[in-house]
């Protein structure tokens, strides 16, 4: 299963904290309108985006309709490219596989490319109990691991700081890791970003492994593909002699020729640029690979599963494993702006967040079990995806299996759940209104006495129903049912 943040309660009570932080709102506002403004102007930019969407859409459910047949593709292509695959079921096989391979090089330190498998599994906290030091080399992530923090979106782990505390945290922490960071130091980015220059460098040509991940797997060929925008994914993937990159399963594709759609989708909803500034690919160890010559001599891939499969079992939450990891929906949320990512309990934030890790992990904790409703519902995020999730609907059909329970698919074994605790008053609800819509005049009664009794109405709802009508109003009851206006304005329908 996937790591939960030790300590977090649900999110009502993490997100009623955050959205009390003035400055942590006025980072996440600031930073989330500023990306989503420029994606916008970059996707109107393609005349065909809808097309590229509905392609990319089309791709990714093919591959998990043939997920097994990919995936076996995919393995043999990386062997015969003189690479090593390794299969991993969950997050404790993924992180013993990775530090033995560690262990075996006889190095005590690793750089990092940007992962969220890694993230996900606790890789970092893993390893470190193994005596191993993972170092981040990604400006976001070296913020986040030098602050002692949690990232906080997929995209820019550190959105919730400021230029201000990033010169802090370098100014105090950067010589507890390595090089200090450089005195004077000002909150400029470019000081900052240098100081972050500084400091890596040394890491880039020491390091003797690498661990990453990947955006995309390409079964036809084998190759593995990173995007980024730094450049020190390129470092960490061609310096150092071991290159061991953990990736879900759900990140293959089928041919070489899909990467199009991805090229031109992933870097307009992410970064808003009209492509990315590294794109690095790479095939096993490559022709000019090995002892010899330029890269890692020896290429591990850990296949992780943890989840994924038992959430490919769901027809309707499946299309959550389509994400691509552009963050996009993140910048469009209104609860993702005002509550920011440490709510969610989970290295995925905002929508995909509340839809994915639930499945991950299942409902069965208090905060996976509140992810479902962590959202208005109002649909922007599906307007934003570039392959078509449509999570809103995953979210209805979550809220469902938390409060009624139902058959699911744990660890490939198809088994029932009981609703979760404290739904037994929205389970009533449900019930009684399913016995008023099966009844047509019962309905229509019920409708009119509503109607003549709107004056009585009250502002806030009682019981349980008190907590929505704290933060909204209560929607006026109109004169007459819309049943009532239709028969008077067109007539009964034959």
């Amino acid at each position: 299963m996937t790591r939960t943040d030790l300590g977090m309660p649900a999110f009502p009570e993490a997100a009623r904290e955050a959205v009390r932080d003035s400055v942590l709102r006025a980072n996440l506002r600031h930073a989330t309108h500023t990306i989503r403004d420029k994606r916008a102007r970059a996707v109107a930019e393609l005349a065909d985006w809808d097309r590229l969407r509905a392609a990319g859409k089309a791709v990714k459910d093919h591959t998990l309709r043939h997920l097994d047949r990919h995936l076996l593709q995919l393995e043999a292509a990386v062997t015969a490219a003189g690479g090593t695959v390794h299969w991993a079921v969950d997050a404790d096989e993924a992180n013993r596989i990775v530090t033995q391979l560690v262990r075996a090089t006889g190095e005590r330190e690793v750089v990092k490319v940007k992962s969220m498998a890694t993230q996900e599994i606790g890789l970092n906290e893993a390893l470190e109990a193994a005596g191993i030091t993972a170092y981040e080399t990604d400006l976001a992530e070296l913020i986040v691991q030098l602050g002692h923090d949690r990232p906080s979106h997929i995209l820019v782990p550190a959105i919730h700081r400021n230029r201000a505390e990033i010169r802090d945290i370098f100014r105090t922490e950067m010589g507890r890791w390595g090089r200090p960071a450089p005195d004077p130091l000002g909150d400029d980015p470019r000081e900052l970003a240098e100081a972050a220059r500084l400091h890596l460098r040394e890491k880039f040509l020491r390091a003797k492994v690498a661990v990453s991940g990947a955006n995309f797997m390409v079964a036809e060929t084998g190759t593995m593909v990173v995007f980024e925008s730094e450049g020190n994914g390129r470092m960490c993937l061609t310096l150092p002699e071991t290159l061991i990159s953990v990736v879900g399963i759900e990140k293959v594709v089928p041919t070489f020729r899909d990467l199009e759609i991805f090229l031109q989708t992933l870097p307009r909803s992410s970064t808003a640029e009209r492509m990315n500034p590294y794109t690095t690919m790479w095939t096993g160890l490559g022709p000019s690979r090995g002892a010899d010559g330029d890269g890692p001599s020896a290429f591990h891939l850990v296949l992780l599963d943890n989840g994924r499969t038992d959430t490919l079992a769901d027809e309707t939450g499946r299309q959550a494993l389509r994400c691509i990891r552009c963050s996009a929906c993140l910048n469009v949320c209104p609860v993702y702006e005002r509550a920011g990512g440490h709510a969610y309990g989970s290295v995925y934030p905002g929508p995909i967040g509340a839809v994915l890790s639930p499945q991950l992990r299942g409902t069965e904790s208090e905060i996976d079990a509140s992810l479902p409703y962590a959202s208005t519902l109002c649909g922007a995020c599906y307007d934003v995806c570039p392959v078509a999730i449509d999570i809103p609907e995953i979210l209805v059909h979550l809220r469902e299996r938390v409060a009624q329970g139902g058959p699911v698919t744990r660890h490939g074994i198809r088994v029932r759940i009981r609703p979760a605790h404290g739904h037994t008053a929205e389970r009533a609800a449900l019930r009684a209104a399913r016995l008023l819509l099966d009844r047509p005049g019962a309905l229509r009664a019920g409708e009119r006495l509503l109607a003549r009794a709107r004056r009585l109405a009250p502002r806030r709802l009682p019981g349980p129903g008190a907590a929505w009508t704290d933060t909204r109003e209560l929607p006026s009851v109109p004169a007459e049912s819309f049943r009532d206006w239709w028969t008077r304005e067109r007539g009964t329908p034959q």
